[in-house]
């Protein structure tokens, strides 16, 4: 990439701005990004068109890897502290008619996840509504002075080289516009943002209506995620806490029908799915909805972005929505803030939609399949829900192997960047480790002990505020000469921080090392450059730091002296 300017916060020309960022939209992924850039330094103005936050829980599950991006400052612990972590599936087959009675049916406890992974913090499902995980977001950026500005709509947009002009409109008071550096549209599905900035929104829709509730229910083993199996399609109970005790999601029969959605609708599908005494009441949301599946032509548009629902929407199929928009919001957060500061490139900022549009892609093909299986109406597929695949199914999940790897896609810690324009490897080249654009196993799964070498304390070297960048240098302390460690991190001070651990890691998916192998194998002498989003953009063998410097400046950076 070329070069940028040198540290320091900058102004448009003659131009002063209102904030940095204007987020549209205080949903998860806006208030995620609203998050990540006041932690880097940047100022974010938040808006949002509801004049309240909301209430009802919508999207409910955060997978294992959206949990990691927000680990920091304990953030992910007070979202698991707010939630219920689930980590066991009961698959039940409908029980049959006999003589006046219904017979018991067979039901099978199935692990999802594997809890003796040991590279990551939360091999868990985590349910929490929507609702909960805004309040959480919200109680953050509360405290570190960041407010939300309600019952405003985006109704225009005018870009300049320096930055975007916003008009901003609300009922019965006249319009007003704002000055920021950047836009981000984080306002769902019907993004004005993305209407104002001319990007197109392709996908098709699907003709099947749901019904969503979130009540309370009788007859259920709590703390389980129930899925009853039928011809016509799933139905699911997960279990909430909040504002309800459970959350169903079940197909309606096709047809027309008229009225709204009431409990007596809901307790008619359940019993039409489970024949059984599975008694539904106190509902604090009844709603019914369809599904589309669309992906926006562009992720950007000059100084215009999109993320989250605004950027692409699916089937709620593997609880992957949410999470792909907080993903999104964590990868351009840190590129925003550093472009804001002067420390990278603007150019930076086209590595977003190079690496995240492709992985939305690949959440809508792969929840486009899961849903014509789940959902289908062909004989073969109606057949194979009413009872083989239950069966299968149970039995491939008591496979540690099979259970690992659906693990890994639905909890997203499989998502990479390995081909993107940001994952370098340097010489020499390491046979193993994790690669560039691969996501690094956290603090304290295995890369310990790290000792961390303290910033210059004053002068020019000084650190201004959060790094984006962990240097790690493998290997023993004899190989990395304190001079070497301590004059890179000074002229790096202001991006990175430099941690000395005895030995690389040495598999793709865990840094441990193997049982009683470390005694007789020389530690590794390799060095990581690891992204403020846990993703490794450089790494090489050796003790030459030329290669981590130019990889720096590629995106833009320069050294303090």
């Amino acid at each position: 990439m070329p070069g940028g300017r040198r540290s320091g916060r900058t102004v448009g020309t003659g131009t002063s701005f209102d904030a940095d960022v204007l987020i549209v939209g205080a949903g998860p992924t806006g208030l995620a990004l609203a998050r990540e850039l006041h932690t880097l330094g940047v100022t974010a103005m938040v808006v949002d068109s509801a004049a309240a936050p909301v209430h009802e829980s919508r999207a409910l599950a955060i997978q294992a890897r959206t949990l990691e991006v927000l680990s920091r400052n304990a953030l992910a612990d007070d979202l698991v502290s707010a939630g219920n972590p689930t980590g066991t599936l009961l698959l039940h087959r409908r029980g049959r008619r006999r003589r006046g009675h219904i017979s018991a049916a067979p039901s099978y406890s199935v692990p999802l996840f594997d809890e003796a992974l040991r590279d990551t913090r939360f091999p868990f499902l985590l349910f929490l509504s929507q609702a909960g995980t805004e309040r959480v977001f919200v109680d953050r950026l509360s405290r570190a002075g960041v407010g939300i500005r309600r019952g405003l709509t985006l109704t225009g947009l005018s870009q300049d080289p320096d930055g975007v002009t916003s008009t901003l409109e609300s009922p019965g008071v006249p319009a007003r516009t704002v000055r920021t550096r950047y836009v981000v549209g984080c306002d769902g599905a019907h993004s004005s943002t993305r209407h104002n900035a001319g990007i197109g929104f392709a996908g098709r829709a699907f003709p099947q209506r749901f019904l969503l509730a979130d009540l309370q229910a009788d007859g259920l083993e709590p703390g389980r995620v129930h899925v009853y199996l039928a011809g016509a399609g799933p139905l699911f109970l997960f279990p909430l806490g909040a504002p309800a005790g459970w959350r169903l999601l079940v197909m309606l029969p096709p047809g027309r029908r008229t009225g709204p959605v009431t409990l007596e609708l809901a307790q008619a599908a359940v019993t039409r799915y489970t024949r059984a005494p599975i008694v539904l009441h106190h509902p604090v949301w009844l709603t019914e909805f369809t599904i589309s599946s669309r992906l926006a032509e562009s992720f950007s548009s000059d100084r215009v972005f999109l993320a989250g629902d605004a950027a692409h929407i699916h089937s709620p199929a593997g609880a992957q929505g949410m999470n792909t928009g907080i993903q999104d919001a964590v990868n351009l957060g840190w590129k925003l803030a550093l472009v804001c500061r002067g420390d990278a490139a603007p150019a930076l900022l086209q590595s977003y939609e190079q690496e995240r549009r492709p992985v939305a892609r690949s959440v809508l093909t792969l929840t486009d399949r899961a849903f014509v299986v789940a959902t289908g109406q062909h004989p073969v597929l109606r057949f194979l829900r009413a009872g083989p695949a239950i069966r299968v199914g149970a039995t491939l999940m008591q496979s540690r192997t099979v259970r690992r790897a659906g693990f890994r896609r639905v909890s997203e810690l499989g998502v990479h960047y390995r081909s993107g324009p940001l994952s370098t490897n340097g010489l020499p080249r390491l046979a193993s480790g994790p690669r560039p654009g691969e996501r690094f196993p956290q603090p304290g799964m295995g890369v310990t002990p790290i000792s961390e070498v303290p910033p210059p304390a004053t002068g020019a070297g000084a650190a201004p505020g959060p790094r984006v960048f962990r240097m790690l240098l493998c290997g023993p302390s004899a190989d990395w000469p304190d001079t070497l460690v301590r004059d890179f991190q000074a002229r790096w001070a202001h991006l990175l921080s430099v941690e000395l651990t005895p030995a690389a890691p040495r598999s793709r998916w865990s840094a441990a090392p193997r049982a009683g192998s470390s005694s007789r194998r020389r530690p590794d002498v390799a060095q990581y450059l690891v992204r403020w989003d846990g993703y490794v953009g450089f790494r090489s063998g050796g003790t030459d730091l030329s290669g981590v410097a130019a990889y720096l400046r590629g995106i833009g950076a320069h050294p303090l002296f």
